[in-house]
């Protein structure tokens, strides 16, 4: 009678965790979405400010050209954007998003992301489509999205842009230079490990960011990162290519002009809960970049490289309500254009490059620093110090008088900014 009970016993158990298990496998998925999103804008006052070219140095920087003494209350980002899970293997991404309402320092003028009548506009910055577990760790994803040297891979961070922190405060080194931390394509991303802590991320895209496709040419973009020490210590290596002309000869036969860039990033991150730190170094090569009016009066395109290494800090002064952070960029642009304006050939009469955020002419160096006053979860009030400094990068005189003092002399100049930022986030 007791091995009968027994039996029965078992059979029991063994038919309630078999139902528990069907009704698990049987269970329906529920699509469910989430609408996020955040914003900072500033109080700021420009103290000085470059005088060299009319204060023009720095290309598309937020504070190029700004008067001096000019006291701003702006938007710089507001995000708008909804992530929606349609089933276990499909999730889809969409963001708006409205960035840099004054731009390259024309206030009133619509420079930034603004209408034709200057009222502040989104546009769509994301919208794609992921299939999960396309293949063993590894998700493809199509539609308008994050490139590899900006996209997250599993859960922990991974990217320059994630580790700083501090977009709210600035760009990353590169991202100031307008590398395309978006694009429409599709890209595989995934993870040579169960634990993720070796992954890739490969992209194709059109090369446009938001905009259209215009032109025949892709971009090529890959990212293979590697964390050790529990995460603790990641380094990601970034590479990108893009052709952005290639036609035969020029206007006025002086060659083929084949235009072209391509990118090297390194970063090397360490994060723990009270201090992160980071190092992040890029070469940047233009190859027809540069183009040269000769005393023949033809023009001619010269290759060019840029280099750009930053290091920053940040961290905790007392638990979650007050933190620090700082960060030192140096940008040097000029590789190669010393032959360029020594070339005993071609004489050079001037010149201009055709990446406006690469003026090979201009060496600069980026400062800021600040503190984090944290009230409240996902509200942030940020004092800090924005300075960028400028520097000829010629020994002599050179052909760019915009880059030199009536005398002929290099000259530096710099443009300062104190600042009060909110960053606020929604729906996270």
């Amino acid at each position: 009678m007791t091995k009968f009970i027994t039996k029965i016993g078992l059979l029991c158990s063994v038919l309630t965790v078999g139902g528990h298990v069907l009704a698990q496998d049987t269970t329906e998925f529920t699509p469910s979405g989430k609408l996020w999103g955040y914003a900072f804008a500033d109080l700021a006052y420009k103290g000085s400010g470059d005088t060299i070219n009319n204060g023009g140095r720095g290309g598309s920087n937020q504070y190029t050209k700004i008067p001096v003494n000019e006291n701003l209350l702006q938007f710089r980002r507001i995000y708008l954007g909804y992530d929606y899970n349609i089933s276990k293997k499909f999730s889809a991404e969409f963001l708006l998003a409205a960035e840099d309402d004054v731009a390259a320092g024309i206030l009133g003028q619509g420079t930034g992301d603004v209408l034709a009548d200057n009222k502040f506009s989104p546009y769509v910055k994301l919208a794609n489509i992921r299939w999960k577990n396309i293949y063993r760790n590894a998700d493809f994803v199509f539609g308008q999205q994050n490139t590899p040297g900006f996209a997250k891979t599993g859960k922990n961070n991974q990217t320059a842009e994630e580790i700083w922190g501090y977009r709210s405060i600035e760009r990353t080194i590169t991202d100031i230079r307008r590398t395309p931390s978006f694009d429409f394509g599709a890209s595989l991303q995934g993870t040579f490990d169960k634990k993720g802590n070796f992954g890739y991320i490969a992209m194709v895209g059109n090369g446009q960011s938001a905009k259209p496709e215009n032109d025949i040419f892709k971009a090529f973009y890959g990212d293979i990162f590697a964390k050790f020490m529990n995460k603790k210590l990641v380094v990601d290596i970034y590479q990108d290519y893009q052709k952005l002309n290639w036609t035969d000869v020029v206007a006025q036969k002086a060659g083929q002009f084949h235009h072209d860039r391509a990118l090297t990033k390194l970063f090397i991150g360490y994060t723990v809960p009270k201090i992160s730190v980071g190092v992040e170094a890029y070469m940047n090569t233009l190859m027809g970049d540069l183009q040269v009016t000769g005393k023949d009066g033809k023009t001619y395109y010269r290759t060019t490289k840029a280099m750009g290494v930053s290091a920053f800090v940040k961290g905790r002064i007392y638990k979650d309500r007050l933190g620090f952070f700082a960060r030192y960029d140096t940008y040097d642009p000029s590789g190669n254009l010393e032959n360029v304006t020594s070339d005993a050939a071609l004489k050079p009469v001037k010149y201009t490059a055709l990446t406006a955020q690469y003026d090979p002419t201009t060496k600069e160096s980026f400062a800021t620093f600040g503190f984090d006053y944290t009230p409240i979860k996902n509200v942030h009030i940020m004092p800090n110090v924005w300075v960028n400094t400028y520097d000829c990068a010629l020994s002599g005189s050179g052909t760019q008088p915009y880059s030199l003092n009536a005398n002929g002399t290099s000259s530096k100049g710099t443009d300062a900014v104190y600042r009060l930022t909110f960053y606020w986030i929604y729906g996270k």
